[in-house]
């Protein structure tokens, strides 16, 4: 696996080897030794799949308790991947990082505790798996509006339309109202 640095502290790009030939691939999307070398140390204890179609924006979430540190991956499809460092402590406190995910690709994102999380569809569907470093905790969940102009996320929008949101994203809260984290 080759690990990359991005420009948020802690954010990694993980490329896995994969193996193909006419029968198919094979690929290890997990191993706690490659992790380990690679600098990264999570104890996962979740492993979550969402699929979503076209034009679908999920996010911009995250748990004030029980604080998840996330790998994420596409299986199926494309998505647009955005990650916002809430860490007041953290260099790039503030900053947002977004790259394409796509299945045939293989690429997964690392991102550790302390960030808002979302992404968006681009193919006629995706399926989109995580593995998280603690447990689902609703009651703690926030959502950062995904178009707030503080934080300036340029989504590449599918003819420029307004993504398909939840109830809960659509009511996402400002950047000048969400809790931070230290």
């Amino acid at each position: 696996m080759k690990f990359e640095s991005t420009p948020l502290e802690g954010v990694m790009v993980i490329r896995p080897r994969v193996f193909g030939d006419e029968r198919g691939f094979f690929m290890e999307s997990w191993n706690a030794r490659t992790f380990t070398e690679g600098g990264l140390d999570p104890e996962f204890v979740q492993d979550n799949h969402s699929r979503s179609s076209r034009g679908i924006l999920r996010g911009m979430h995250y748990q004030t308790e029980q604080v998840q540190g996330k790998l994420v991956r596409v299986t199926a499809g494309a998505v647009y991947d955005v990650v916002v460092d809430l860490r007041q402590s953290s260099p790039s406190f503030g900053q947002w990082y977004g790259l394409e995910l796509r299945a045939e690709e293989h690429t997964m994102l690392w991102m550790p505790p302390g960030f808002a999380h979302g992404f968006y569809v681009l193919t006629d569907s995706a399926d989109f798996l995580y593995k998280t470093t603690d447990y689902y905790h609703p009651e703690s969940e926030v959502s950062l509006a995904w178009d707030d102009p503080a934080v300036g996320i340029n989504w590449p929008l599918l003819d420029g339309e307004t993504p398909i949101l939840s109830a809960k994203d659509a009511a996402g809260l400002s950047w000048n109202d969400i809790p931070l984290f230290d």
